[in-house]
């Protein structure tokens, strides 16, 4: 959601700044509602002005016994009050018409966003680990056979249709084994606060996080008006909507693991094999409610917190600064981790880390009290994976994957795994 008043001010710079993700000007038809709703408020205000004096001059027109005047002045209220009404009704229509075109419009990238249209133009911001040289043509994480048994896409289809997989056995064991490491890592070792919330919302929250109304059809609804959270950014970031927090109780760092539903719309025929892309998932999800001058810092805080779980289980990955054109609508800043992933001898994304500023928080009018007083101002919001569990299990099969057929998988996991740490070509953990 952005200020109405910094689009009066400063129209062109709104315009210019949404012409980089490759938006028409906007700012005309803004203003126009704008002026209307002011005008249609102004004159309801004109006109309770003239009803509020023609009321005193009824009760003067009785008492002197004039009653032509005291009819006039009935009929003239009368109409005063209709043409009230009518001009609220306007103002109200107008009002709603402005915040339906502000609620579709995506935020403002920041000044250093690079210029682009798609991820051909992202920037590289470097490269941390060095990818594993096989001795053998490394396969993709279904084709492995420590992990055939274990990953049944077949029964997924069975059961719920395309894009859906049932997990067993070791990989399940390891699925489970990964989220809980993440989890540990970013509560023990970066203090974030470990929270579990609902994956059903009301379509209010939807709103407040920037899903509806123009990225419905991302997302699932149910029957009676609850939508299936596509990410836990919704329920986590939604834990400050409608709030005035007090200012020394920012930052607030939350990390949860949840399941996550998207229809994945936009994205027919990508990534139908495998693991990558799916209906259903999980993430372990971070979100910081922060003060406005904290924000930079703390992106730069949660991208690190991100790395770090890359870097513990040993995958290569390359960080990424997105192009304006790629970013998500929510963003005004967004670094990608990308994990190597050797059974397509490619780099994929892994975890999107934005910083929003104040965006959201004037969707969900989230706001803080400042610590020397004044008038209470809206807080900043952040979000990004910390990592998705799916897609970091296919980094560590494929990267550990043996000329056997066997998976060896990182030392860290050993506590979570009972000791282990190798998939055996038949599917047991050992």
């Amino acid at each position: 959601m952005h200020d109405i008043r910094m689009i009066r001010d400063t129209p062109d710079a709104f315009d210019a700044a949404l012409s980089r993700r490759g938006l028409d000007p906007v700012s005309p038809a803004i203003l126009d509602l704008d002026t209307a709703r002011r005008q249609a408020i102004k004159q309801a205000e004109d006109a309770q002005a003239a009803a509020n004096a023609a009321a005193k001059d009824v009760g003067r027109a009785k008492a002197s016994g004039d009653d032509a005047e005291f009819e006039r002045l009935r009929t003239l209220m009368a109409d005063k009050k209709a043409e009230i009404a009518a001009l609220n009704e306007r103002a109200k229509d107008l009002d709603s018409q402005l915040n339906d075109l502000l609620l579709t419009l995506p935020n403002l990238p920041y000044d250093d966003v690079p210029a682009g249209r798609n991820e051909a133009d992202n920037v590289e911001q470097k490269r941390t680990g060095t990818p594993r040289q096989f001795n053998f043509q490394p396969l993709e994480h279904y084709d492995i056979p420590a992990v055939q048994a274990g990953m049944d896409f077949a029964a997924g289809a069975k059961l719920s249709g395309s894009r859906f997989v049932v997990l067993r056995g070791a990989v399940a064991r390891l699925h489970r084994a990964l989220a809980q490491f993440m989890l540990d890592t970013h509560t023990e070792d970066h203090g974030l606060t470990e929270t579990i919330t609902p994956v059903l919302v009301k379509e209010e929250m939807m709103y407040g996080t920037g899903q509806l109304p123009k990225f419905g059809e991302d997302s699932y609804q149910t029957t009676n008006g609850w939508w299936l959270i596509p990410t836990a950014e919704v329920t986590l970031t939604n834990l400050v909507n409608g709030e005035t927090v007090e200012a020394d109780t920012l930052p607030r760092r939350y990390v949860a693991h949840t399941q996550c539903f998207r229809s994945e719309a936009g994205s027919a025929g990508r990534d139908t094999s495998g693991m990558l892309r799916q209906h259903q998932f999980e993430k372990v999800e971070m979100v910081s409610i922060t003060h406005p001058d904290d924000s930079d810092a703390e992106h730069a805080r949660m991208t690190r917190c991100a790395e770090a779980i890359l870097e513990k289980l040993g995958l290569p990955y390359r960080t990424m600064l997105l192009c304006a054109g790629d970013m998500g609508a929510g963003a005004r800043r967004t670094c990608d981790l990308e994990v190597w992933l050797p059974g397509q001898d490619t780099y994929r994304e892994i975890s999107s880390i934005s910083t929003c500023g104040d965006y959201q928080a004037r969707r969900m009018n989230a706001r803080f009290k400042p610590a020397g007083g004044g008038k209470p101002e809206f807080v900043h919001t952040l979000n990004g994976s910390g990592l998705a569990v799916g897609r970091c299990l296919i980094a560590v099969l494929e990267n550990g994957q043996q000329a056997d057929g066997s998976v060896v998988l990182p030392d860290v996991l050993k506590p979570y795994l009972g000791g282990r740490n190798t998939i055996t070509a038949t599917g047991e953990l050992k």
